[in-house]
């Protein structure tokens, strides 16, 4: 039944377990394992007391809110603070999809739900294929010490000119210089302080950007961009569309109208 049911390939090699007493009353626990080669995975089932029944189902732990424990200190906002719908984005600087996404979610924060929706992103470069991610989440995080709105410039133009910042040979060196002069030229634009930027980009400290990407190996991210809408975790660069059902469903949630039409 296991093997039919779940098309287990036929090299796969299924093994029942022990039963043993179950939460559930009226069923037992069955561990049922399927192993190829040297790889196994252990499943359970629950099976009935009589030996009539296969279930197999997953629970969750209520009391435990994922999203809720994501660490979003000091990280800078944009919107309103207080707003009934926060949207975190687990974002990478490089990624072409998250560039996708981030202006669908700038405009919906900013012109469709204005004081409504507020954004926090939070960094996961995925640096096994984008070479200059982690140094422009260090970057924009210079920034972040000082400023969030100057943050805010240097992530809205990275995310455009991507394409640019790689160049046509994709030199790593050229991007990571071309990085560092998009930040002090932002960093100038918004007055900050040049002397602690200096030494932030000379210092190219990972620790607050591998803390983040630590966050998100444990919530079984294997991708960017992946969104929290009060919660809800959408993975992927969704349609516009669904960003606005998931924002409006929030909102609903909260005990707020959502704005009519586009």
């Amino acid at each position: 039944m296991v093997r039919s049911q779940y098309s287990v390939p036929q090299d796969f090699n299924v093994t029942l377990g022990t039963r043993t007493p179950s939460s559930f009353t009226g069923y037992d626990t069955l561990p049922v394992t399927i192993a190829r080669g040297a790889r196994s995975q252990v499943i359970n089932f629950l099976i009935s007391t009589d030996g009539k029944q296969l279930a197999h189902l997953d629970t969750f732990d209520l009391t435990k809110d994922t999203a809720a424990a994501i660490d979003i200190t000091r990280r800078p906002v944009r919107g309103n603070a207080s707003a009934p719908v926060t949207i975190i984005n687990f974002d990478d600087l490089e990624c072409p999809y998250c560039s996708r996404m981030h202006e669908v979610l700038v405009s919906l924060a900013l012109g469709r739900y204005k004081d409504k929706v507020r954004l926090i992103y939070k960094d996961n470069p995925l640096v096994e294929i984008h070479p200059w991610a982690m140094h422009a989440s260090v970057d924009a995080n210079c920034l972040a010490a000082q400023n969030g709105s100057v943050y805010w410039a240097f992530v809205d133009y990275v995310h455009a000119h991507g394409q640019e910042i790689s160049g046509e040979d994709r030199n790593s060196t050229k991007s990571f210089e071309a990085l560092d002069r998009l930040a002090r030229q932002k960093a100038t634009e918004g007055k900050l302080d040049g002397t602690k930027l200096e030494a932030c980009l000379a210092r190219q400290d990972e620790t607050q950007v591998r803390a983040s990407k630590k966050e998100s190996e444990e919530m079984g991210m294997d991708g960017t961009p992946v969104m929290f809408v009060n919660g809800e975790r959408i993975n992927g660069a969704v349609p516009e569309e669904q960003m606005v059902a998931a924002i409006d469903r929030a909102l609903r949630s909260a005990g707020v109208e959502p704005p009519a039409g586009k």
